[in-house]
């Protein structure tokens, strides 16, 4: 890592939904270099028959991380903290956790869609107050859901904080509510710019107890004495970046003007625009598309895809198959299996076995059955692009704008045969990278709050000056166009 008196130490805290990461970056006004620092898992922890998060543990690895810091003699200029959507933790008057968060992936909230609507408010006057897709672990319907179960810990909460918020509070004891996190909810008024009132008084809670609300490059506060006490860092800001790392991981796409379109690429595959102003038409209701809050002003205008989430549980299933993951990856070219999927069935949401799901999805639909680990990797990559098309030819009639290339980023940017495979499927030039597009988005947020960039653009200069991007260029098209034609009959 660079190391000069004229650098600047930033620390990113990057939480996903299977595993947890401290980002080290040193920036030097031009350029920034990052190093991972810590990685640790994040497991879900089942108990009583319900899947939670253990926030404690994920605290205690930032404080680990903190002291490691300490040892190493450097000197932070702040921490910022990205995570998962949706989820939130529960707080009571006297500041302590109320048991550990429950998991989005719980399914406590199988029917919670339907149940709203049948209960509280049609599912077109909702839209029109969030513009956000209907998923069934969004925040709004966790929130229903445990109040219909009657959640003590909800009952005795004085604050209700969405994961990144939580692990500021527990740092500093500032409470806050970072805009793009609470846009994830299906609870964010895009048209106010903050919770919707009504659907407070549907859940029968308060404002008051989600913190006041901010907007990405706030500091929330300092850490506070006991953990200077316990790290020895001293009093490092705590800087509120986009709090959902989907919003961290857009800031860092390495963009030249506004003619593209952004893939967000990992356990889900988040596929949109960016917009100036939420999109909340009768097409966007229909295809049920999200808008979520950005950087700057804007809106992330995207459908989420189930992505390699269907790789990631199929390769648990595996066996006598490399341990290297490219390695792996490289197997879908030995197969010549022709069976497709529909991603975002409801069969792979979280089936006991994503290889079984995946041969009831085929035999449902007339096709023939994968055999080897091997048509499994070329059945999901093929069918991811293919989605990732599907989507994209809706986006395109609802943008302002001629969509002229693909950006993806995060790791599966790095899987060169899904990202040709896109290109092929999309007949558009795909730029891969940055692979560390959160950390680095996390990253610059703290840069732009401490003054040392003044706009979205300036950052993402900054990003075509300090990764290294791919360009894949599409080909194969005529035979993609034919493998669309029967994709599309196997998704209705």
């Amino acid at each position: 890592m660079l190391n000069s008196q004229s650098m600047k130490y930033f620390l990113a805290v990057d939480l996903g939904a299977t595993s947890g990461r401290t980002v080290l970056s040193a920036f030097d006004g031009q350029h920034v270099e990052m190093r991972e620092f810590t990685r640790f898992k994040n497991p879900q922890i089942p108990i009583s028959g319900h899947l939670f998060w253990d926030l404690p543990h994920l605290y205690n690895e930032i404080l680990l991380a903190l002291r490691k810091v300490k040892e190493e003699n450097i000197q932070l200029t702040s921490i910022g903290i990205d995570t998962w959507g949706c989820d939130f933790a529960f707080f009571g008057k006297d500041g302590q956790l109320l048991g550990l968060p429950y998991c989005y992936r719980d399914s406590h909230t199988d029917g919670a869609v339907e149940r709203f609507f049948a209960d509280h408010m049609p599912a077109r006057e909702l839209y029109e107050r969030t513009g956000i897709q209907f998923m069934p672990f969004n925040s709004l319907f966790q929130l229903e859901t445990l109040q219909r179960n009657g959640c003590v810990a909800l009952k005795d909460a004085e604050k209700v904080l969405f994961i990144p918020d939580a692990l500021t509070y527990m740092l500093t004891g500032e409470a806050v509510c970072e805009y793009t996190v609470l846009s994830t909810s299906q609870m964010l008024n895009p048209k106010t710019g903050d919770i919707d009132e009504q659907l407070l008084h549907l859940l029968r809670l308060s404002r008051k107890q989600f913190g006041p609300l901010v907007q990405p490059g706030h500091m929330a506060g300092v850490l506070s004495e006991q953990v200077q006490a316990a790290t020895g860092v001293g009093a490092v800001p705590v800087v509120c970046v986009g709090g959902h790392d989907t919003a961290s991981a857009v800031a860092a796409v390495p963009a030249e003007d506004e003619e593209y379109a952004y893939l967000s690429c990992g356990t889900w595959s988040l596929l949109g625009i960016e917009s100036r102003h939420a999109i909340i038409t009768d097409k966007s209701f229909e295809y049920n598309f999200t808008n979520e809050g950005g950087l700057d002003g804007t809106t992330r205008f995207l459908k989420n895809i189930c992505g390699l989430w269907l790789f990631e549980n199929c390769r648990k299933e595996f066996r006598d198959v490399p341990a290297d993951v490219n390695e792996l990856n490289a197997l879908c070219h030995t197969s010549t299996f022709d069976g497709l999927i529909q991603p975002d069935d409801p069969l792979f949401a979280h089936p006991d076995s994503m290889t079984a799901a995946i041969r009831e999805f085929c035999q449902r639909t007339g096709q023939a059955l994968p055999q080897v680990p091997a048509d499994y990797v070329r059945c999901i990559f093929r069918s991811l692009a293919l989605r990732y098309r599907q989507v994209l030819e809706i986006l395109d009639g609802m943008a302002d704008f001629l969509i002229r290339r693909l950006h993806v980023i995060g790791g599966g940017s790095l899987n060169k045969h899904l990202m040709q495979w896109t290109a092929d499927a999309t007949g558009l030039n795909v730029i891969a990278g940055p692979s560390e597009g959160t950390a680095l988005g996390n990253t610059l947020v703290q840069v732009k709050a401490d003054g040392g960039v003044a706009s979205l653009p300036e950052m993402r200069r900054i990003v075509t000056r300090s990764v290294e991007l791919k360009t894949y260029e599409p080909h194969h098209t005529a035979a993609w166009d034919e493998a669309y034609k029967r994709f599309l009959e196997i998704s209705k």
